[in-house]
């Protein structure tokens, strides 16, 4: 039996290299890339083939896909989509630029790579393409805009391409997680204070009590129904190896609770519910 072949983008921690590990673990010829080539570097010494692709570098999305189809003689069973950033703070404070360079990170590069590998899975006569999207993919909160804006377009693009290909042996998943173990806080300390002119805001005080704090916080300590990375990885086997894959797999308790919510309650009393939250 052929060894079947998956790359995964956003390998360095958290969901991606949970997801790399997993699925070479059941057999899978897994291509785990990350942004930084010093992570590459050391997926490599650790036994895997590692590219280097940097969603907002265009030219790694070709240089890194290219690396893997010389590698698999032009083939790719599986994407999974992973790598994303997040910047917190409200609205009217989120620099444009700063929007602008989540749009590329967390859609338009991912864009670019499944563009590339659609035509692929068409002549090889399947594929699979597995977007990790958000429980913000369908519900919004407070001084998460710029994240969330990505997600609800990646929920959007994504159901386009499954319902174009839905004549073909290709399949278009979404698995939207809640709160999952990573390093996305310390990434999104990094963003926020970057872009963010929180002392000068209006929002200045909600800042102060909560997200300051929470993003500089030594101890990093889990959020309310918090899950580990494992869990994402249960529904990716899924995802990659049933017959048929469910359009969506929704993970953690809010994610679930959300989408419930967001059904049966107007958009005012979900306002408030999330607003309380």
């Amino acid at each position: 039996m052929t060894q079947k072949t998956l790359l995964i983008t956003g390998c360095s921690t958290g969901i991606g290299l949970a997801a790399a590990e997993t699925m070479k673990a059941r057999g899978w010829r897994v291509f785990a890339s990350c942004r930084q080539q010093e992570d590459c570097d050391r997926l490599i010494a650790m036994g895997y083939e590692s590219p280097r692709i940097d969603y907002l570098d265009p030219e790694t999305i070709r240089t890194g896909l290219e690396e893997v189809l010389t590698a698999t003689g032009g083939t790719l069973d599986a994407l999974f989509n992973n790598g994303a950033r997040a910047l917190p703070g409200a609205v009217e404070d989120l620099p444009t630029d700063g929007l602008r360079e989540m749009m590329e990170s967390n859609l338009i590069g991912w864009h670019d790579l499944t563009r590339q590998v659609v035509p692929i899975m068409r002549k090889q006569g399947h594929g699979r393409i597995v977007q990790n999207s958000s429980v913000l993919g369908y519900v919004s909160m407070p001084y998460r805009g710029a994240y969330v804006a990505t997600k609800f377009a990646l929920e959007g693009l994504s159901d386009s391409l499954r319902i174009e290909l839905r004549d073909t042996p290709l399949h278009v998943i979404l698995i939207e997680p809640g709160p999952i173990t990573s390093n996305i806080r310390t990434n999104a300390a990094k963003q926020f204070f970057k872009w963010i002119d929180w002392e000068n805001s209006p929002h200045a005080e909600d800042y102060r009590k909560g997200l300051v704090e929470r993003l500089t916080e030594e101890d990093q300590s889990p959020d309310k129904f918090e899950l580990p990375a494992s869990a994402v990885c249960d529904k990716l086997i899924h995802a990659l190896e049933a017959e048929k894959p469910r359009a969506r797999y929704r993970i953690t308790f809010p994610a679930r609770l959300m989408h419930v919510l967001r059904r049966l309650l107007s958009t005012r009393a979900l306002d408030w519910v999330i607003s309380k939250g």
